[in-house]
């Protein structure tokens, strides 16, 4: 019998990635101080990859405490630019910044899932895409962030791809989806066959 599930997140993306695949779903916002964690992980010499993993864990056993019979998915993402983690931007000029440190250089994205049922983790996956950016100009960077903001106040290194943004890059290896935050193919891949979505 499918189990309920629930996306431990209040990103409006995943949960239209969802919404679009006929997944049915309720949302709940994990309350959790996601930068103390993760400026605790960097302490530590945590890779970027367990970073994002930790994250999505992390919210998902917290919404999975209160929901033990539900599956709860928890979902996080990382950008990897040689060692160093990009977070959200929080005022356009911290954009600005973090988009001339992308530029004309390959990075990385890791979107990690885990999936929680009765206080337990069933199933993870951590996704990775490699992003190259144009050598871009200062004034075009500029002009970007003046007209997408404040949109990408809620994406990791300043840039939607699903936006203006994929005119920022030259080349993408990986899926999209991965991109924006969730593993989807993955992610479907395990839930039908746990059962919980008809094949």
């Amino acid at each position: 019998m499918a189990r309920q599930i629930v996306l431990a997140s209040g990103s409006a993306i995943r949960g239209q990635m969802l919404f679009n695949a006929g997944i049915a779903y309720e949302a709940i916002v994990p309350r959790i101080d996601e930068e103390m964690i993760k400026k605790s992980l960097i302490e530590e010499e945590a890779t970027p990859r367990d970073i994002a993993d930790t994250l999505a864990e992390t919210k998902a056993r917290k919404i999975g405490a209160k929901y033990p019979e539900k599956l709860v998915i928890g979902c996080d993402q990382v950008l990897d630019i040689n060692g160093r983690i990009l977070s959200k931007p929080q005022t356009p000029e911290e954009a600005i910044e973090q988009l001339k440190a992308l530029r004309g250089k390959r990075h990385s994205l890791l979107s990690a899932v885990v999936i929680y049922h009765k206080l337990e983790p069933l199933w993870r996956h951590v996704g990775q895409v490699r992003l190259y950016m144009r050598d871009i100009s200062d004034s075009y960077l500029e002009e970007y962030v003046d007209r997408n903001w404040p949109s990408l106040q809620s994406s990791v290194g300043g840039y939607k791809l699903e936006e203006e943004g994929v005119r920022l890059f030259s080349r993408i290896e990986g899926d999209y989806f991965t991109i924006l935050g969730l593993p989807l193919i993955e992610m479907i891949n395990y839930l039908t066959v746990s059962g919980d979505l008809k094949a």
